[in-house]
């Protein structure tokens, strides 16, 4: 889920950072999907008709499907000759589940269309890429890129037929295997429960989360059809329902592809650049349900801290491993007395910090046609501070921060005296719209300090990805994606938070990716950080996937981060475009030898 990254920022000024979405885009609906071979080979195409169920006629596309939602590779191909004979009980299902998607609730909604979510180079590549090599058009790839960066991000299986949120897709990891100068792009699907049972049945067995759960009677209708699924043996809950979708963590020398309603899925890079699966992931059986997709590690302890939440008490579970991968005793903390929507939270070297926001999980929203996740303008936002090697919720402390919502967090930190902590995050605004209308959303970057003794919170407007050595200390610059429109990325920005605190123009470096380009989160890599311990904090490159709508092709591209203008080191023509996503991770080749 992050549409609201934290990087995602647009519109900056000299006091304030902004960022804003256009509505739903009205055009390139997903109607016709040309699959093509390898691009080395002879191309082969064939014709997918997914039909949309609408109250709505589908818009005009004579001229208007993009031509970057071409895909390559055999595997599809040979998968859609296998004929998958459904039993009469599957087909009664698909028959019940076309009625609720027609009749009960269609997908009439902007933002659960499936016409206007995958449109343009949001729509899904229909097919795995196997590793696949690159051309360098630019520049040349530094000795210290020797690795993988990796991005997740939700590209579903099928084609939705009803109702289908950006968050709903199932989770494909793109490679980019960088060694000696060359490099090589792999796309996997992570192959989780739901995908690996959806794949071999032919069709979707598992009801979309975010889209599908609107209103008492879609709910009630989706729930009694995938119970009976369950019943009959069609859906095994028992490797659970997760999508896997949201980001990567590594730690404990374990790959973890990560969505927070599973448990995570440990993959594994082969020497050639390809990806596998390689199963859910259970600490030794100490993790026996769903956690956060944004652990924070300690670079210098190297242990993992971590929470999960749910409609249900505990509504929120803060845990951590050790630097061997061991996870400590669950900390229920029960003093969260309602089911609260909570994505990210934040490390200092003495405290975990986390935000209960005005977003809720609401089940009786639903009785008046509303979602199970909505907001909730009456709830005083609040902070909450808890030790981080706390054993229980004894010393945590709560602290009322009206009107401060974030999604994610960007960092925190002690003050030297001990008695305070301040955090950087993105607030929303108009937190009501945070999940349906976009448009409608802005986010201020806030620096909040917390005086421990006192109780005192302050707020002043300051401004995000950092350079991963300094999660839980005091940092210095920040690169923001610059969401404009939003949910695309047009550029990225270098930001000095100490200019932050005189409110001068905390902007010391941009790049805007061009007329018709656009990014995803970016992603800093330190310059040989192994052996170079005392190096500057922005000693490093700034790396994301960048797709251009005007010719349909997609690149990686290397910024030297200390650079007044993000100037490019590098530029990596993809063989195939990449769609639009979520999170990313570099993985140096040391770390993946060891995996």
């Amino acid at each position: 889920m992050d549409n609201f990254s934290s990087s995602f920022l647009s519109t900056f000024s000299t006091q304030k950072l902004l960022y804003r979405t256009p509505p739903p885009p009205s055009s390139s609906p997903i109607l016709n999907v040309r699959i093509e071979e390898k691009p080395q080979q002879t191309p082969t195409t064939i014709t997918i008709q997914p039909t949309f169920t609408s109250t709505t006629p589908p818009p005009n596309t004579t001229s208007q499907t993009p031509s970057s939602i071409r895909s390559s590779s055999s595997n599809f191909l040979q998968s859609t000759k296998r004929k998958v004979e459904p039993s009469v009980l599957a087909l009664i299902f698909n028959a019940l589940d076309d009625i609720i998607n027609t009749f009960i609730d269609p997908p009439i909604k902007p933002s659960v269309d499936p016409r206007h979510v995958l449109s343009q180079n949001f729509a899904p590549v229909l097919n795995e890429l196997p590793p696949t090599e690159c051309k360098v058009i630019q520049g040349s790839l530094p000795p210290s890129l020797n690795g993988a960066y990796i991005r997740n991000g939700p590209n579903p299986q099928f084609l939705p037929r009803g109702p289908y949120h950006l968050f709903d897709g199932d989770g494909m990891l793109h490679s980019l295997r960088i060694s000696q100068g060359k490099a090589s792009l792999c796309s996997r699907y992570v192959k989780t429960n739901k995908y690996t049972l959806e794949r071999e049945a032919g069709f979707p067995l598992f009801p979309n989360v975010f889209s599908g759960f609107n209103g008492l009677t879609a709910s009630a209708a989706r729930g009694a059809l995938f119970a009976a699924r369950i019943l009959t043996g069609q859906v095994d809950l028992s490797n659970g329902f997760g999508l896997a979708n949201t980001s990567l963590v590594l730690f404990a020398n374990r790959l973890l592809a990560l969505g927070e309603s599973d448990l995570p899925y440990s993959v594994k890079l082969s020497s050639n650049g390809d990806v596998e699966t390689l199963g859910r992931y259970y600490f030794d059986g100490k993790l026996f349900m769903s956690m956060t997709s944004h652990p924070k590690i300690d670079f210098d302890t190297r242990e993992v801290f971590a929470f999960r939440y749910g409609p249900v008490p505990p509504f929120l579970t803060y845990f951590r491993f050790d630097k061997n991968g061991v996870k400590q005793p669950d900390v229920p903390i029960f003093s969260m007395t309602r089911p609260s929507f909570f994505h990210d939270f934040a490390i200092t070297k003495k405290y975990a910090i986390f935000a209960d926001i005005q977003i809720v999980m609401n089940p009786l929203a639903m009785i008046a046609g509303g979602s199970l996740v909505g907001s909730d303008p009456s709830k005083v936002s609040r902070i909450g501070v808890i030790p981080r090697y706390a054993k229980d919720e004894s010393e945590m402390k709560w602290f009322d921060v009206p009107g401060f919502n974030i999604i994610h967090a960007i960092n925190a930190w002690d003050e030297e005296d001990g008695n305070a902590i301040e955090m950087v995050a993105p607030n929303i605004l108009f937190v009501e719209h945070a999940l349906e209308r976009m448009e409608l959303v802005h986010a201020l970057v806030e620096k909040v300090r917390i005086d421990l003794n006192t109780g005192i919170v302050k707020r002043n407007l300051d401004f995000a990805v950092i350079n991963p050595a300094y999660v839980g200390k005091k940092n210095k610059y920040v690169y923001a994606a610059v969401g404009d429109p939003m949910p695309k990325i047009s550029g990225v920005v270098k930001l000095d938070l100490s200019k932050g605190d005189q409110r001068e123009d905390c902007t010391v470096a941009s790049r805007m990716y061009g007329e018709g380009c656009y990014g995803g989160e970016p992603f800093f890599v330190a310059r040989e950080a192994a052996k170079n311990l005392d190096a500057e904090e922005d000693d490093g490159y700034v790396v994301s996937y960048v797709h251009d709508e005007n010719t349909g092709e997609s690149r990686f591209l290397v910024m030297d981060a200390k650079s007044p203008n993000l100037d490019l080191v590098a530029t990596v023509k993809l063989p195939r475009r990449v769609p639009y996503g979520f999170h990313g991770l570099f993985v140096a080749e040391s770390n993946l030898n060891k995996i």
